[in-house]
């Protein structure tokens, strides 16, 4: 703003624009809560007076993508985004978007209403729809990141939150080698998703530094589902030479093992111990998991302040955060049953 303008300049500008000098204030400010005609207005008379109006956020609005709204996951990720959006009252407008008809739709709407920017939940928006929101004005962070951060499937103007997803998969099964267990397997998530490979990764890494083999007859992989976990588990089972401990890529896969291990009659951990990756229902099964812990909504609450850095003018931004998850222990994981 301009150094040498006095308050009875803004009280002026008041008076002629019919409102409070505190209004005027926040207009300068760039903050948002301010009417959209009554910010037009002005901003015209402070221009017109040589003042510089700090960037912000115009709207008080941002927009978060999600396949589904359904589950403690999805809960999780949009109460971060939430907290984080109250603290400077502004609000969140939550649709969700899983494939490139869904997106086009939510950015006619979007770009009408107006909106300071987009939190996209493990949706990479396609080029072509990049260059619309670009085009629209409209920042994008993704979180949790479908494809690898910086990855030959990414340009550098995608910036995006997640997890450490491979420290994960090492924690994991490293837990499970360090109680004993030599035949350890894992239950991955789908191909298409950075996040399951990264995960499979720190698993196969785990096991190569507790000496153990790496036998790719003990991975399988699917959706992150219960029924997946389910199926995939018998699958291990009915291997000659069955796990005697699964790692499994989320906790609805390990919700789906539990049911397929009790079907066989086997009990956790003293036959078989699982790992589940999340914790957003580990504690409420029954034995309650392990797990690895993944700050779902801190990553929803990060990329919001990424936007909000935008808004205050910060040069130097991050390209990708990741953020720590960590290993808890329950009740599902024990040394193995000795032979």
């Amino acid at each position: 703003m301009r150094r040498d303008a006095g308050r009875s300049t803004l009280t002026g500008i008041a008076a002629e624009a019919g409102v409070s000098v505190s209004t005027v204030s926040k207009v300068l400010n760039g903050r948002s809560d301010v009417a959209p005609g009554t910010r037009d207005r002005i901003t015209k008379l402070l221009r017109g007076r040589g003042y510089q109006i700090v960037p912000g956020m115009r709207f008080g609005i941002v927009d978060l993508l999600i396949g589904s709204l359904h589950g403690p996951w999805a809960e999780e990720l949009i109460r971060g985004a939430v907290d984080a959006a109250r603290e400077v009252g502004h609000s969140i407008v939550v649709t969700t978007v899983s494939h490139g008809a869904g997106f086009t739709d939510w950015l006619e709407r979007a770009a009408r209403r107006g909106t300071d920017g987009l939190l996209s939940v493990a949706y990479l928006p396609a080029p072509a729809e990049r260059q619309r929101l670009a085009a629209a004005h409209i920042p994008l962070i993704v979180v949790d990141p479908p494809t690898e951060p910086g990855g030959a499937s990414q340009t550098g103007d995608i910036r995006s939150v997640g997890t450490t997803n491979w420290q994960g998969g090492l924690t994991a099964t490293r837990h499970l080698a360090e109680l004993g267990h030599r035949r350890i397997g894992a239950i991955g998530g789908p191909e298409r998703f950075w996040s399951a490979n990264a995960r499979l990764d720190g698993y196969r890494t785990a096991l190569m530094r507790s000496g153990l083999p790496v036998d790719e007859d003990l991975v399988v992989r699917g959706e992150f589902v219960v029924p997946a976990g389910r199926d995939l588990t018998r699958v291990l089972l009915d291997r000659p030479d069955p796990p005697t401990a699964i790692v499994a890529a989320n906790d609805n896969q390990a919700f789906g093992a539990l049911q397929a291990l009790g079907e066989r009659g086997l009990r956790v951990p003293g036959d078989v111990s699982l790992v589940g990756f999340d914790d957003a229902i580990a504690a409420w099964a029954t034995p309650p998991l392990t797990t690895i812990r993944q700050p779902l909504g801190a990553m929803t609450a990060a990329a919001f302040r990424m936007l909000r850095m935008d808004a205050d003018g910060v040069a130097a931004q991050p390209q990708h955060v990741e953020l720590a998850t960590e290993l808890v222990v329950r009740e599902s994981t024990a040394p193995p049953r000795a032979l």
